[in-house]
C-alpha cells in the first residue's frame, strides 16, 4: 500500500469518526450551556443539574441516531476498507 492510500484511508476514517461523533456532541454542548445558563440565573449549584439531564439528552441523541452511525461505519467498511483487505 503506498502512502497517498494509506493517507487518504486515515483521512476518510477520520472525517468518518467526525460525522458519527458531531450529533452526540453538539447535543452535549447545547443542553450543558442551557443548563450552565438555567444554573447561573437561579444560583442552583446541584452537580446532579447538570450530569443527568446531559447523559439523558446524550443517550437520547444515540439512540435516535444509531442508525445513521451504524450504516456510515457500515458503508466506510464496505466501500473502502474490505477492497483494500482482499487487495482490490
Amino acid at each position: 500500500m503506498d502512502e497517498i492510500l494509506f493517507f487518504d484511508t486515515l483521512r476518510a476514517g477520520l472525517w468518518i469518526s467526525v460525522q458519527i461523533s458531531t450529533p452526540i456532541l453538539a447535543v452535549a454542548l447545547i443542553v450543558g450551556l442551557a443548563i450552565g445558563l438555567f444554573q447561573a440565573l437561579t444560583s442552583v449549584q446541584e452537580m446532579t443539574l447538570t450530569f443527568v439531564p446531559k447523559l439523558g439528552a446524550i443517550l437520547a441523541v444515540f439512540w435516535v441516531s444509531m442508525g445513521f452511525m451504524t450504516e456510515t461505519l457500515r458503508g466506510y467498511f464496505t466501500n473502502q476498507l474490505v477492497p483494500l483487505m482482499i487487495g482490490g
